[in-house]
């Protein structure tokens, strides 16, 4: 029977050998940095080239790590309780999304956008299906982009009722989190009775939605915009006052405006920078043009200034549904050409021609100009999420790209973590609130 020895020995040996070589880049990488301390504490260090006193220490943290939020591997170098200097090594969760998309018709795609931002998904699904649309050149009744409007802003709340709950767990204070996830399973609830599932909902269709609100649906959505200002509220009062909190927080991970845009951070954290940049009101979509909402702004550019922007926008996002809720026309859900959009289910059991057009664009689907090309973004809960699609003029894209925030905002994150002690890494990847289902594509 053969060993593993001589399975690694035959024409396998570079794939057993991966590992050791990808370890050896990574930390071959820590040593090449500009040591933090070097600089701020004790330059002569760097002249002696040697640590006397054998204080400093190579330490992994992830990716198995609960604290890290996923499977990001945080590579630091110690000295005494200070990270010296540090390196992210991800891709654990890399699944080739991207390559996926290219050989799947542009709404069989729709399904994997949920299992990138999996805390946002209907997030996900709008924003591949605008991109879509502006490749294709196609409009969508008004009714479904105020409903679209509504989902983001609840997908956006659920997002940072998430955050809310597991920041404060990692940092010692679990019943909030427990009072996020009853607010998180009022929200599922609401997704469950409009479409159908409660996680993965994959909802959103190019041309349009899936189906209408139902009248539960709707009951469930005003009673949740009109329970939760208090609610939310009654956090902040807990939290904004609470000196374990505001410790943790205050002063920590501090990255200044013109950092922030040097490194390209996006979202609320980008915005707790003081640069006040939210793509809803300088690049409008769907009918954010149309409703009022304040963009929260912070300057401090900690990791309690990113905290204060998440709450604030909750009460933004519920500002905003309500807007939508009073402002929604009656009307279709769906644009009404065959070759830009599913028929109705009443077409597709009903008539012959519905059944054939259901079938046509389940097997190939809305096929754009041949050379088409189109980016487009949303302000997701995290940040600039995009897609960038080409055409070669088939039902299937010929290059498909995701501008995600969480792999945007995990690239500031080496910066902001050395100087700091190591008991503070877990309060600054939180504040970062990166996902690795959308950071590993």
């Amino acid at each position: 029977m053969s060993t593993i020895t001589e399975y690694a020995s035959a024409d396998n040996a570079d794939l057993f050998a991966f590992w050791p070589r990808h370890n050896e880049a990574i930390l071959q990488r820590l040593e090449s940095k500009h040591a933090w301390l070097d600089e701020q504490h004790h330059p002569e260090a760097a002249e002696e080239g040697e640590d006397a006193l054998e204080h400093q220490m190579t330490l992994n943290i992830g990716p198995q790590h609960p604290a890290t939020h996923g499977v990001l591997r945080c590579v630091v170098k110690l000295d005494g309780e200070l990270i010296d200097k540090c390196v992210l090594d991800i891709g654990y969760l890399h699944r080739g999304i991207e390559k996926l998309a290219e050989s799947k018709t542009y709404q069989e795609f729709m399904p994997y956008t949920d299992r990138m931002d999996y805390l946002a998904p209907y997030a996900n699904n709008v924003a591949w299906c605008l991109a879509v649309e502006k490749l294709a050149g196609i409009e969508v009744p008004e009714r479904a982009q105020w409903i679209r409007m509504i989902m983001c802003e609840l997908a956006r709340i659920s997002s940072h009722m998430l955050w809310t709950g597991v920041g404060l767990m990692d940092a010692g204070a679990v019943s909030v989190f427990l009072w996020t996830f009853q607010g998180r399973e009022d929200l599922y609830n609401i997704f469950d009775a409009f479409t159908g599932a409660r996680f993965t909902v994959s909802h959103s269709r190019i041309g349009g939605l899936a189906s209408d609100l139902t009248p539960h649906a709707l009951e469930l959505i005003h009673d949740f915009v009109d329970r939760y200002p208090a609610i939310i509220q009654g956090w902040r009062k807990l939290l904004n006052r609470n000196r374990i909190w505001v410790d943790r927080n205050k002063g920590v991970g501090v990255v200044t405006a013109d950092e922030a845009l040097a490194l390209g951070l996006t979202g609320p954290n980008l915005r707790g920078s003081g640069i006040p940049y939210d793509i809803r009101r300088f690049e409008p979509y769907l009918k954010y043009d149309e409703v009022d909402f304040t963009i929260p702004l912070r300057t401090e550019g900690d990791c309690l200034a990113r905290y204060h922007i998440r709450m604030e926008e909750m009460l933004e996002s519920l500002k905003i549904i309500k807007q939508c809720l009073e402002r929604m026309p009656e009307g279709p859900i769906r644009n009404d050409d065959a070759k830009k959009a599913y028929p109705s289910k009443d077409e597709v059991y009903y008539s012959m021609e519905g059944l054939i057009h259901d079938f046509m664009y389940t097997d190939t689907g809305v096929t754009p100009p041949k050379g088409a090309t189109a980016y487009h973004a949303i302000e997701s809960p995290k940040g600039e999420l995009g897609f960038y699609l080409e055409s070669d003029g088939t039902g299937n894209p010929a290059r498909a790209r995701m501008n995600s925030p969480s792999f945007t905002n995990l690239q500031g994150l080496e910066s902001i973590m050395e100087g700091h002690p190591i008991a503070d890494i877990v309060v600054l990847i939180g504040s970062i609130d990166p996902v690795m289902g959308e950071a590993d594509k």
